[in-house]
C-alpha cells in the first residue's frame, strides 16, 4: 500500500506520454505529394512534378502534339529549325508567338544530343521536357540528356501514320494529358481524329472496286523534295477513303521510287501531286512533255494538287484535309456536301487553334486542278 502512490504516478505518466504521442500522430501535417510517376511512350518510368507550368518540346512532331493539346501557354522555348522554317507546319502558322521564344537548340532529326542544347534548356527551368527522340531507340542518350539538364525527359511519339488511328499516337496524347492536367483535351483530340476517319470510311467503304477510279500520288517528300516518281503504296489519305492506289501493284509497303516505265504501265485515271514537289514536276514536264502527255491523267486533265503533310513528321490535320479533297475528286457524289477548303479550316481550327488553310494555299497552291502547258 505504501507503493500505491508511486504506481499511480507511473500509470498517469505513461497515460500522458501515450496521449501526447497519439496527439502528435493525429495532428502532424502530412506532406503533400509533389510528383507523380508515369510510363512514357518508350516504356520508361519517369517521375514528373504534379503541377507543370514550364515545358519544352524537342524533336520531330513534339511541339505539334503540345499544340494539339492546347498547351501552348506552357512552352518556354523552341528549336531553331521551328524558327527557320516558315511554312508547311500548320501548328507553327497558327502560333507566330513561338518565334519570340528563346532557343533550346538547333532541332532536326539527328537525335537529342545534336538537336537540343542542355545549357540553353537549363536556363529556361522547364518542369518537363517532351521529346520524340527515343521513341525509335537511343534510350541511353535520352537518359544521359536527362541527367545533364536535371529535369525529367518524357518520350512521346507521333506513331507510324497509316490510317490516322494510331494507338501509339493516342497513347502519347494521353501521357501529355496526364502530365499537363489535360486528360479531357486528350480524349477530345482522339475522338475528333476518329470521327473524321469514321466519316471518310462511311462515305467510301461500300464502293465496288470496279467502279473506282485508279489513282496515283507523285511528288511526295522523302528526306527532301522529289518529282513525280516519288510515291507511296500506303498513302494515308488514299487509305482512309479506300481508293484504288495503283502503287500497291508494286508489292511494297510505304514510300518508294518508281521509274518512267512503271508509271506508264500503271497509267492511272487520276494523278495527285504533292505540292511540296510540284515545282520539280513542272520542271520535268518542260523537259519531257511527251512522256507526261502519254499518261491518261495528263491527257484528260485529271491532275490535282494536294497539300504536303509530311513536314517535320506528320501534320495530321493536313493529311485529314487532303483525304476530304481527294475523296471529293474520286467520289464526287459521296462528298457533294463537302467544301474541302472549309473542311480544312474546320480541322485546323480544332487541332491547332486557327484556320490556316489560306496561308497553306498561299505557300503551296492549295486544292485545285493543275494545268500544264501542252
Amino acid at each position: 500500500m505504501k507503493n500505491l502512490p508511486k504506481i499511480v504516478t507511473l500509470v498517469v505518466a505513461i497515460a500522458i506520454i501515450a496521449t501526447s504521442f497519439a496527439g502528435s500522430l493525429s495532428y502532424q501535417p502530412i506532406a503533400k505529394q509533389t510528383t507523380i510517376k508515369i510510363i512514357d511512350a518508350a516504356g520508361r518510368e519517369v517521375e514528373v512534378p504534379k503541377k507543370v507550368d514550364r515545358i519544352v518540346a524537342v524533336g520531330p512532331g513534339a511541339l505539334r502534339l503540345i499544340v494539339y493539346m492546347n498547351a501552348t501557354d506552357k512552352i518556354v522555348g523552341i528549336e531553331d529549325c521551328e524558327k527557320k522554317w516558315k511554312s508547311g507546319r500548320p501548328y507553327s502558322l497558327a502560333h507566330p508567338e513561338f518565334q519570340q521564344l528563346p532557343s533550346i537548340g538547333p532541332g532536326g532529326p539527328k537525335g537529342i544530343e545534336a538537336a537540343a542544347d542542355p545549357e540553353k534548356i537549363i536556363k529556361l527551368h522547364p518542369d518537363v521536357i517532351f521529346t520524340t527522340y527515343g521513341s525509335w531507340g537511343n534510350l541511353q542518350t535520352v537518359e544521359k540528356f536527362q541527367q545533364k539538364v536535371g529535369a525529367p525527359v518524357v518520350i512521346i511519339t507521333m506513331g507510324k501514320l497509316k490510317t490516322f488511328e494510331d494507338e501509339d499516337l493516342f497513347k502519347s496524347l494521353r501521357i501529355i494529358g496526364k502530365i499537363l492536367g489535360k486528360e479531357e483535351r486528350a480524349e477530345r483530340v482522339i475522338e475528333f481524329i476518329e470521327s473524321c476517319v469514321n466519316d471518310l470510311d462511311n462515305r467510301t467503304k461500300d464502293t465496288p472496286n470496279e467502279k473506282k477510279l485508279t489513282a496515283y500520288v507523285g511528288g511526295i517528300g522523302y528526306r527532301g523534295a522529289h518529282g513525280i516518281f516519288s510515291t507511296d503504296s500506303f498513302y494515308p489519305p488514299l487509305q482512309a477513303i479506300h481508293a484504288n492506289n495503283v502503287a500497291k501493284q508494286s508489292g511494297k509497303e510505304g514510300h518508294l521510287f518508281i521509274d518512267k516505265e512503271t508509271l506508264i504501265k500503271w497509267n492511272p485515271d487520276v494523278i495527285f501531286i504533292d505540292e511540296g514537289g510540284l515545282e520539280l514536276v513542272k520542271q520535268d514536264y518542260a523537259k519531257e512533255p511527251d512522256f507526261y502527255n502519254s499518261l491518261k491523267a495528263f491527257e484528260n486533265e485529271q491532275v490535282y494538287g494536294v497539300l504536303p503533310f509530311n513536314y517535320y513528321w506528320t501534320n495530321i490535320g493536313t493529311a485529314l484535309a487532303d483525304s476530304y479533297y481527294m475523296g471529293k475528286v474520286l467520289y464526287p457524289d459521296r462528298f457533294k456536301d463537302v467544301n474541302p477548303e472549309k473542311k480544312a479550316d474546320e480541322i485546323y481550327t480544332f487541332l491547332v487553334g486557327k484556320p490556316v488553310y489560306e496561308q497553306m494555299k498561299k505557300d503551296f497552291g492549295g486544292f485545285k486542278k493543275l494545268s500544264f502547258e501542252k
